[in-house]
């Protein structure tokens, strides 16, 4: 429709061009009923519903100067402004994503069904029929269908949905596992604890739909300037009008200062830095992520798949017997874990393919969830696990062993130890793996007077050695979703901006309650890139400090072409005071300031920015 109204403008140019009337009926009649009957919606909405001086809005100032054009019989003028603001609206909507597609995702991670236990028998039934108190079986692969506690069994929980933590959980009578959690091994029964809108998935959920709720749309920079603009104009198209007595002087003063380049400076620009940013992998859904990004003065990360690779992979093998080589140990251990499916187990298996160790069939092969495993092969009897299952099968560990344990596990690492016949030969470390561009994102985010804060659910001893890894020095870990959130409130609070940065679905409520969020794209949860106000494609932290960078060149081009174009304005305004202007020709001025406007944001599309601030790839 918009489209259709600058044909109609256009027509209406072409007879003041010529200075023929060509239309019985002026085309622009067309224009002002499809543009302006919205705008003059809008601003008696505006002015019936917003607070205060707030109710004074561009969409006003244009209005009065519409029909004021329309009064004196200049439609061309009239349809001119109405078209300017119905185009900058267009540009707006376009630079926006208001998808809740996130919310969706999140709600169908939410296990429909549940296996239940009655009188010595299983029955499937749907997870809204669960009560507290009731017996679960969860088998392996499947997802707990409610907050429970194990009074059987023992296995590996995947809780990263909940707390991202990279590594499973091991779990045994006694202890809780949550909604939406994935069993990995070995079939529990559980007592339903909180069920419904209780449950730990629900309040994710819950938290994340409340910070879209709280989350206000920014006034735009021409409804922030209408405030003074609107009185300022009306006062001197009134003092024209009495000075000089004609009327069309205070309308043509009225048609060139409607601020509708103010109302195109910001989609322009926007528009021109989300496809420079684009360009670089960095995909920005909206003006307001921009704008806000300029001002962050805190930037918030999640650990795993954020500041490291999210995959587990062997880190260390250490032998301690001195007839039992690295590679050796790596060749026993992977023959023992090849009918594993923990993942433990799968990673030592895999990194032993890729480095072609041989692995040998295991002729006998038992697994105990949550301890280890044990396997027969060729003349060798082996135990793989942790402490506690060796102790079991009475192999214990000296206190160097228990001292060289302790150092892995302050790097946070998984450990995984070795024994045959009776005696521990070996520790095999398992660790994720920090991005090499972290540290470097890190110290030129420092070199910007911006603080960085590491919000993890990971133990204490794996957050703290990451942190120091990539220079960060304040370190919250084991970390709930709403536990972030609370983290995120405490330093907007302190009057920060806050940047929260994260991959997960456990990450998404923190998302939503920072000022400005960003999603790692490529390997990211789809709910995680939902939620986010900016996603990396390429998964690369040094874009950023780029992505700052951005920000304050978009700003300060919004600024530059404001300035411009209200310079135009007000020579114009002067022009109009000594009748060399009409309305006509006057619009026609207020189109050039526009279109200056959407030449300088342009320009903005194929800036260079400095070396140091992007890091070409």
């Amino acid at each position: 429709m918009t489209a259709v109204a600058g044909v109609f403008l256009l027509m209406d140019l072409i007879p003041h061009l010529m200075g023929k009337d060509f239309f019985p009926v002026s085309p622009s009649w067309v224009t002002v009923l499809i543009c302006g009957i919205p705008l003059f919606y809008l601003a008696l909405w505006r002015m019936v519903h917003n607070p205060g001086i707030s109710k004074i809005s561009s969409a006003l100032l244009i209005c009065i100067a519409m029909f004021a054009a329309i009064g004196i019989g200049d439609l061309f003028a009239a349809g001119e402004v109405a078209f300017i603001m119905a185009v900058g609206a267009l540009l707006e909507d376009a630079t926006t994503n208001r998808a809740k597609k996130g919310i969706k995702n999140l709600i169908r991670l939410a296990p429909a069904k549940g296996r239940r236990l009655r009188d010595g028998a299983e029955e499937m039934i749907p997870a809204e029929e669960i009560r507290k108190g009731d017996i679960l079986r969860v088998l392996p692969g499947e997802a707990v269908p409610v907050d429970g506690i194990i009074i059987k069994g023992e296995t590996s929980v995947d809780q990263s949905v909940i707390t991202g933590e990279s590594l499973p959980v091991d779990k045994g009578v006694g202890e809780e596992v949550f909604c939406g959690t994935v069993n990995r091994f070995g079939a529990i029964d559980i007592r339903a604890a909180k069920v419904g809108e209780d449950s730990s998935l629900q309040k994710l959920i819950r938290m994340v739909q409340e910070a879209e709720n709280k989350q206000a749309p920014m006034q735009r920079i021409a409804d922030k300037a209408a405030s003074w603009l609107v009185p300022f104009v009306l006062l001197i198209a009134i003092g024209a009008y009495i000075g000089t007595g004609n009327i069309v002087t205070a309308v043509t003063v009225l048609v060139v200062f409607c601020p509708c380049a103010l109302v195109l400076a910001t989609p322009t620009a926007v528009i021109a830095a989300i496809g420079q940013a684009a360009k670089h992998g960095v995909i920005i859904k909206s003006g307001e992520a921009l704008e806000k990004m300029g001002k962050v003065d805190t930037v918030a990360f999640d650990k795993t798949g954020t500041l490291t690779y999210g995959c587990l992979a062997v880190s260390d093998i250490l032998s301690l017997e001195p007839a039992v080589s690295r590679d050796r140990l790596l060749s026993l251990a992977a023959s023992a874990e090849a009918k594993s499916e923990h993942p433990l187990g799968k990673a030592i298996v895999n990194y032993a393919k890729e480095r072609d160790i041989p692995i040998m069939e295991s002729e006998v092969f038992r697994m105990q969830g949550g301890r280890g495993i044990y396997a027969e092969l060729e003349d060798h009897r082996l135990l793989c696990g942790n402490e506690k299952y060796l102790a079991e099968n009475d192999v214990f560990v000296s206190a160097d062993t228990c001292f060289i344990m302790e150092q892995l596990r302050m790097q946070g690492k998984a450990l995984v130890l070795v024994a045959d016949r009776g005696a521990c030969t070996g520790i095999i470390a398992l660790s994720d793996l920090l991005r090499e561009e972290a540290k470097d994102m890190v110290s030129r985010l420092a070199g910007m007077h911006t603080r960085t804060v590491l919000l993890t659910g990971d133990n204490k001893k794996a957050a703290d050695y990451f942190a120091l890894q990539a220079g960060i020095s304040d370190v919250k870990p084991e970390l709930l979703p709403e536990e972030k959130v609370w983290n995120i409130e405490k330093l907007q609070k302190e009057n920060h901006r806050v940047c929260m940065i994260g991959d997960g679905v456990n990450d998404a409520p923190a998302l939503k309650a920072a000022d400005v969020s960003v999603a790692m794209g490529s390997m990211g949860s789809d709910i995680a890139v939902e939620a986010a106000d900016v996603a990396l494609m390429g998964d690369d932290l040094s874009k950023i400090p780029y992505l700052k960078w951005l920000s304050d060149a978009t700003v300060k081009t919004i600024k530059v072409s404001i300035a411009l174009s209200m310079c135009i304005n007000f020579a114009a305004v002067s022009l109009s005071l000594m009748g060399v202007l009409n309305p006509t020709t006057g619009a026609l001025v207020h189109n050039a300031g526009s279109c200056l406007v959407v030449l300088i944001a342009a320009l903005l599309y194929d800036r260079k920015f400095p070396e140091q601030a992007i890091t070409e790839r």
